[in-house]
């Protein structure tokens, strides 16, 4: 049995002293669009004496290890949301949204109609930028030359400028509603981009029926597997899993949506997850579309008044949302002040990154990296 370490991200090569790539280290490069590009995940495999495939692996984390949950500590209530967008870079949004909406549950605060609406409309545009980061691959590998994607992504980002002032990290939830409002121009415009992005999911499932049947059963991750670690999102439902908090424990305008179920037979292989991320880019255009019309027909504020100073009551309470990885936690303790005396978060790129020594083994070191590729992960989002 021969050892091989794998260093995954564009911050690989700097992981070695003087940059010369030693025997028995390999470094893997997802892409240009892939998640995986920013921050740096260490595996040490074992293979078969052949070198061929997997015999079993090990998963080092913690690179990027920046010590938020301390942060958010010394940080008040306000600050805090600035923060929890940093960890899934992919899904800043998202992060914002679960802290802001553990508070309010904790103050027992509604929030303005107009503000629940514009805040379901960014968790699926979210949703949808994140989806295309890891579909990336696929286009990259098909005909690199083909930047529509990228082209996409960058539109998607240009859409959130426009609406908050930031390309990346947005920064608009507050407690209580969002910072911004989107005026009809910006939904016509929302809605052309999204109806792009619906296009280019139903070519790439094509794709994935045409080019890319060799993925089929490449590193399955049945149901049984996902429950043991707490695999969530599109890497449990594409084993079959019909878990999706949005229509299991509806929240924002869930309730009122349609949100499909998840594939009852699913393969929980490459290919199916590469599939059920491109058909949720697809709900998720149509998710938007349903939450713009929503919003044609309210007026009215996108936040609630508060006080300078915010403090939340003595107690805690734990929240979840469906985040595009899976499901994104917040458990929130407060002892009366303007800050939290402890806030943890749960994130679902932990626990998938969690299931690989049990889901790379009988891998052919040659698809190891369609098998990480489709195994949607942030770096930061796993080390927070």
């Amino acid at each position: 049995m021969s050892s091989l370490r794998v260093l995954v991200g564009s911050a690989a090569p700097g992981a070695l002293p003087g940059g010369q790539v030693p025997d028995g280290t390999l470094l893997l490069d997802l892409g240009p669009d892939h998640p995986s590009r920013a921050g740096l995940l260490e595996l040490e495999l074992w293979t078969d004496p052949a070198g061929e495939r997997i015999d079993r692996a090990d998963v080092q984390v913690g690179a990027m290890h920046r010590g938020v949950e301390k942060l958010f500590e010394v940080r008040d209530y306000r600050q805090i949301l600035m923060l929890a967008d940093r960890h899934d870079w992919q899904a800043p949004f998202a992060g914002e949204l679960t802290v802001a909406l553990a508070c309010e549950e904790l103050l027992g605060m509604t929030v303005p109609p107009r503000a629940v609406w514009l805040r379901t409309l960014l968790a699926e545009h979210t949703r949808i930028a994140s989806h295309l980061g890891f579909l990336g691959y696929l286009t990259h590998r098909t005909d690199p030359a083909d930047r529509r994607l990228a082209g996409l992504r960058e539109d998607l980002r240009e859409q959130l400028r426009t609406l908050t002032g930031n390309r990346v990290h947005p920064m608009v939830t507050r407690i209580g509603g969002l910072a911004a409002d989107a005026d009809e121009a910006w939904l016509d415009a929302e809605l052309a981009v999204v109806d792009r992005a619906r296009q280019l999911a139903t070519e790439l499932r094509a794709l994935l029926d045409a080019d890319w049947a060799h993925a089929a059963g490449v590193a399955p991750l049945g149901a049984e597997l996902a429950r043991a670690y707490g695999v969530t999102g599109p890497a449990c439902r594409a084993a079959g899993e019909d878990l999706d908090l949005r229509r299991q424990r509806p929240y924002l305008g869930y309730a009122e949506l349609d949100v499909p179920a998840a594939p009852a037979a699913g393969a929980g292989d490459a290919q199916a997850r590469f599939r059920l991320l491109a058909a949720e880019v697809g709900t998720g255009a149509a998710l938007v579309a349903a939450c713009a019309e929503r919003l044609r027909t309210l007026d009215g504020p996108v936040a609630q008044a508060l006080p300078k100073i915010i403090k939340l009551p003595d107690d805690e309470g734990y929240l979840a949302t469906e985040a595009p990885l899976g499901q994104a936690g917040a458990h929130l303790v407060s002892r009366g002040d303007r800050t939290p005396w402890r806030l943890h978060l749960r994130t679902p790129s932990f626990a998938t990154v969690s299931a690989l020594p049990a889901v790379l083994p009988g891998v052919r070191v040659a698809d190891l990296e369609l098998a990480l590729a489709s195994l949607g992960y942030v770096v930061g989002d796993i080390d927070r």
